[in-house]
């Protein structure tokens, strides 16, 4: 086993991925069998609890853990200073809340008060002064991002959360503030404009055996609601057609049954959240996977040993079964009343079970093929160069719940599909269905009912 220095620099992910995580709606239950007359009931209980237990310590996990990340966020890359800029003790303009909001990032209405909710209403609140962004990472108010200040009161680093990538909010107050939905894909979260915020950016370059230049081009690349989990990996920036290598960042919410929890099928939810966590946020923690030895497919990861990370303080490991107890709890939103046609929506589900054979492999309820989810890209009518980059090098079933909460960005892992309909198109003409352009509208309109 080896120590090595490891930068990484994903938010969250996982396309992904990814972290993922929603509001807490299940509970975990133990086996209800005792030997003992009443026991029966008493271990339920007891199971229920503990399961409770476990769910709502991963729901803080998810939250608010940062792993220890600040060490290379706030410390290596100095994410803080840009964010506090020169008038704050840091470099530059500083990072307004109106810039903020405009990356993608998101504010917490319950971690405001009721005076600054009032202020942000009516103006009083400026949004347009970095010494607002401050007061809101003191409120603990900005979804996914910790800040650390000293006794100062100055911003002296910065780590990431699993809600950073993995939660959006519902604009209830304003676009961008408004309750928690965690476990929905932020869509908006530019993840790459914030890693190029950073004023240090050269550990990044240093390990990617590229210059700071080439650093920002690639990231400058991703665009809103992308991330390339596997850059530090392979060192790929794009693909050979020039198209950014970058992913979306896929949702969180319906994984309860699926074998595989990411578009390349990676591995399952526990062995995500460790690679993210150590990995991709930079956290303090074990990671353990030989594949990553593999210096053809993964020579950044080879040469670093990111296979074989091991921590003396492990902060990552502990939280490993409370974050996915929580998110095998989390089930698929429901579409809102009037999203959808419903008669339509009855019509493409006869096509979905029937004549389309959708439910072949995106078998209900879980909608995902059940065992082994992965299939290869000629299998789908696509090219195969995300998938090389993964062990498998196959591309998951996607679970489709949820599908109208993440329509923006596009279908398929790079939203190369901008709309569902483009994607019933596509298998129309690959799998030769014959279905006509009212028979494909009902399909969508299925779609977006599940």
């Amino acid at each position: 086993m080896h120590r090595r220095g490891r930068w990484a620099i994903a938010l969250a992910f996982s396309v992904a991925g990814a972290l993922v995580a929603m509001a807490l709606t299940a509970v975990v239950s133990a086996p209800q069998v005792s030997a003992r007359p009443g026991g029966s009931a008493a271990g339920q209980d007891q199971g229920n609890t503990a399961g409770a237990s476990l769910v709502s310590q991963g729901k803080q996990t998810f939250r608010f853990d940062t792993f220890g990340d600040q060490a290379f966020w706030g410390d290596t890359l100095h994410l803080n200073q840009a964010i506090a800029g020169a008038k704050h003790g840091g470099v530059g303009p500083g990072l307004s809340p109106k810039a903020a909001l405009g990356v993608g990032l998101k504010v917490d209405v319950d971690a405001l008060p009721a005076s600054v909710q009032q202020g942000i209403l009516n103006g009083t609140v400026n949004l347009d002064d970095p010494a607002t962004t401050l007061a809101l990472l003191k409120l603990n108010a900005v979804v996914g991002v910790k800040g650390f200040f000293d006794s100062n009161g100055n911003l002296n680093s910065v780590g990431i959360e699993c809600a950073l990538c993995h939660s959006t909010v519902d604009n209830s107050l304003a676009p961008g503030i408004g309750h928690r939905l965690d476990g929905w894909a932020n869509r908006d979260l530019n993840v790459g404009a914030i890693i190029g915020l950073a004023p240090n950016l050269q550990p990044i370059a240093t390990l990617l055996h590229v210059d700071v230049a080439t650093v920002h081009k690639v990231l400058n690349a991703w665009g809103p609601g992308k991330f390339d989990a596997e850059l530090l990996l392979d060192g790929k920036g794009f693909q050979p057609d020039g198209r950014s290598d970058a992913t979306l960042i896929p949702p969180a919410f319906g994984l309860a049954g699926v074998n595989l929890h990411t578009y390349t099928g990676w591995g399952s939810i526990p062995y995500w959240n460790a690679f993210v966590a150590v990995l991709e946020m930079h956290g303090q923690g074990t990671f353990f996977d030989p594949r990553l030895d593999n210096a053809a497919q993964f020579p950044i990861a080879a040469e670093n040993h990111f296979g074989h990370v091991m921590a003396k303080n492990d902060l990552v490991t502990p939280a490993l079964p409370g974050l996915q107890a929580y998110e095998l709890s989390l089930q698929a939103p429901v579409p809102p009343a009037g999203s959808f046609d419903p008669v339509a929506a009855a019509r493409g589900k006869a096509l979905f079970n029937g004549p389309a054979e959708c439910s072949t492999c995106h078998v209900p309820p879980i909608f995902t093929a059940p065992g082994w989810n992965l299939v290869p890209g000629s299998q789908i009518g696509i090219d195969n160069f995300e998938a090389d980059r993964s062990p498998t090098h196959m591309y998951r079933i996607t679970p489709l719940a949820g599908l109208w909460t993440h329509r923006k960005g596009g279908f398929y892992h790079d939203g190369r599909f901008p709309t569902l309909l483009a994607v019933v198109q596509h298998y129309n003409e690959v799998f030769h269905l014959g279905l006509t352009p009212a028979e494909e509208n009902d399909l969508v309109q299925y779609l977006l009912s599940i």
